[in-house]
């Protein structure tokens, strides 16, 4: 499994949520390409950029953030927050994306999801289910759906998607660990495809819980995990978390 440290932008500053709540937020580095060097430095092969200001505005706010992130970090760099248009994807992937995570958009305008995997292929295309009491939140998590995380997956596999991004916002920035069984549903749920798992990880004993599920279960569908705030806080090294996902 691969390690995707996340950089989460709000105002210009590295920052971290509890629950998605933009007022509940914690600012760990002023410059968020300081925050990206530092977890390169530190052994990451993958960063994970989301732009929470785009997220609140519907549009990409902070571009130009990735581009210096992109651009100078040296590893493959996703990005999302704000992506609703087709132009929105194209200007990330300008802007140095090796792929793009479409949320909102996937589930209130399918035309542009379908545009989106046309003009550059499902591998650089993911979807975020983003989950909140087992339904789906959209708009920068500030509106719940009544649609359930399973029916999710299967309308967007419909539609041609093929990677995507779970995360269960009731756990983000919680530092509580995942649910074996939810980890395993949502392994099923994807298919063929490939799942990144967000949300919960808090130490290196959730990390192995999660890598244990899936050897043990055979969840082959589980391509990596985002964590955030555990690494911020210095629970465990980007090191310690390599070491137990790609044992």
């Amino acid at each position: 499994m691969r390690l995707y440290p996340a950089i989460d932008i709000l105002a210009g500053n590295a920052v971290r949520l509890v629950r998605g709540d933009f007022d509940a937020k914690k600012v760990y580095d002023q410059d968020p390409l300081s925050a990206a060097r530092g977890w390169v430095d530190a052994g990451a092969q993958y960063l994970h950029v989301v732009d929470l200001d785009g997220a609140k505005q519907g549009e990409p706010v902070n571009l130009e953030q990735l581009r210096r992130i992109a651009g100078e970090a040296g590893v493959p760099v996703q990005y999302g927050g704000g992506l609703r248009s087709a132009r929105a994807v194209d200007d990330a992937l300008d802007a140095g994306a090796s792929r793009v995570i479409l949320g909102t958009v996937a589930f209130t305008d399918p035309h542009v999801l379908r545009a989106c995997l046309d003009a550059h292929g499902p591998d650089r295309i993911l979807v975020g289910v983003d989950v909140r009491g087992g339904h789906v939140a959209t708009h920068g998590w500030l509106t719940d759906t009544r649609t359930p995380a399973d029916s999710a997956f299967a309308g967007l596999r419909h539609c041609g998607v093929r990677h995507f991004v779970f995360t269960n916002i009731d756990h983000d920035g919680m530092l509580d660990g995942t649910s074996r069984q939810e980890v395993a549903a949502v392994a099923a749920a994807v298919g063929e495809g490939t799942v990144i798992i967000s949300g919960g990880i808090g130490t290196r004993d959730d990390l192995l819980a999660l890598s244990r599920t899936r050897a043990e279960l055979g969840l082959q569908a589980i391509d990596g995990v985002i964590v955030g705030t555990a690494l911020y806080e210095r629970r465990f090294t980007v090191a310690e978390a390599n070491d137990i996902l790609q044992a």
